[in-house]
């Protein structure tokens, strides 16, 4: 989608529209191709900003402490987001291992950083730098961001071993798991809109 001025340009055929504002829960839709132009965001940059910032705070739990703890017959171990990678990479499948790395590591971090970069300038009214690689990279960078994905996996083995091991859900779990959710309100929705906030 693109801005110019007042109008707004459908993505997928090129029809130009005035952006009209809109009403929570609201999206505004391509008469021609149905395509989304817009969505309503009651998040202001503050808010996002704030959220983008508890993201880095949750990233790092996620990737420094456990994500779960498994003990049987007095005999204990736990295992970060990173032993996953690397337990992964020293067997036969190093590439599972890079993709892995790349979805529930990589990307999480580059959208998280590229979103306080583009944000924090926004907040005093500026256009970032690199404004416009910066948001292409936040477009190229969501599908690859699988934390929900990695979460749901965890989540099936710790149902799955409950019943063999004694399973402890760790801090790297929960910090997962709110990072998540995060991670779509703040960049999963239309980022778009942040082309006409400044």
């Amino acid at each position: 989608m693109s801005k110019v001025g007042e109008l707004t340009i459908c993505e997928y055929c090129d029809a130009v529209y005035e952006r009209q504002p809109l009403h929570p829960h609201q999206r505004a839709l391509c008469v021609r191709c149905g395509g989304v132009l817009h969505r309503h965001n009651a998040l202001s940059i503050q808010q996002r900003l704030a959220l983008a910032v508890t993201g880095a705070v949750l990233l790092a739990f996620a990737n420094a402490y456990p994500v779960m703890t498994i003990s049987m017959q007095g005999l204990s171990n736990s295992a970060t987001l990173w032993d996953a990678v690397l337990i992964l990479s020293s067997g036969p499948i190093t590439f599972i291992a890079l993709v892995t790395g790349l979805a529930i590591i990589l990307a999480p971090a580059l959208q998280v950083a590229l979103l306080i970069w583009v944000l924090s300038f926004a907040l005093t009214g500026r256009r970032a730098p690199a404004f416009a690689f910066c948001m292409r990279w936040l477009e190229t960078l969501r599908p690859w961001s699988m934390l929900e994905v990695c979460l749901l996996g965890t989540m099936v083995a710790v149902i799955k071993l409950a019943g063999l091991l004694d399973v402890i859900p760790g801090i790297g779990l929960v910090a997962m798991a709110a990072l998540s959710v995060l991670i779509i309100a703040i960049a999963g929705k239309d980022i778009r809109d942040l082309w006409g906030v400044i």
